[in-house]
């Protein structure tokens, strides 16, 4: 037990130095996903845990779903994320060239099937990660508020890009509450598949919009 403790410690210490060097022009945020994935498996496995311990349960997804009061939390993001782009169309419209750039997909009707499978992955893997992972871990040492504080706060500077400090501010404030309510997702249904789906229509329809604001 103390040994996957030290290795719980060691992959969030990596996670937040690896997220943090956004702020210094590293672009290797993505790299903090990857090691939690492989520590999330390790643990796991180590811990002899299955997958409804871990928070990542296929079989309780259709469970999940049966509470009503959960889809408005599935799609809070998404109507976030609509009120963000509104907003910066009118008074922010450098806002909309700059998360272009930081997501780095161009959506054409060939391809919107890819586009969907790759956001999917990458839904998973960020919720696997940092919510399966680093907030279940963070969560037993901390109260659920400043367990999703600091979370969010971490996994939006690992979003961040370089820029105008304004419109990076704005996109980090926005990416803060979304985190804020996957948390809250993963916490009411202990589940990261069921906030994953979260992610990913907040991110699909996203970028679909701003590829049309482009």
């Amino acid at each position: 037990m103390a040994n996957i403790k030290k290795l719980c410690l060691i992959a969030m210490i990596a996670m937040t130095v690896v997220s943090f060097g956004n702020l210094f022009g590293f672009s290797i945020a993505g790299i903090s996903v990857i090691i939690c994935i492989v520590f999330f498996f390790i643990i796991s496995s180590l811990g002899k845990k299955y997958s409804d311990d871990t928070g990542l349960n296929t079989k309780e997804i259709g469970t999940s779903l049966k509470d009503k009061k959960i889809y408005l939390w599935i799609v809070l993001p998404l109507i976030l994320n609509v009120v963000c782009i509104v907003l910066a169309k009118l008074f922010l419209p450098e806002y909309i060239e700059h998360l272009s750039g930081r997501t780095g997909f161009v959506v054409s009707l060939d391809k919107i099937v890819f586009l969907a499978f790759q956001l999917a992955i990458l839904a998973l893997g960020e919720e696997i990660a940092w919510r399966a992972f680093f907030q279940k871990q963070l969560g037993k040492a901390l109260p659920i508020i400043p367990t999703l504080i600091v979370t969010s706060i971490i996994f939006a500077f690992g979003h961040s890009v370089l820029g105008s400090n304004v419109i990076v501010a704005y996109d980090i404030f926005f990416i803060f509450i979304n985190s804020i309510i996957y948390g809250v997702i993963f916490y009411k249904t202990n589940n990261a598949w069921i906030s994953a789906i979260s992610h990913f229509i907040a991110n699909l329809f996203t970028i679909i919009g701003i590829s049309f604001l482009l």
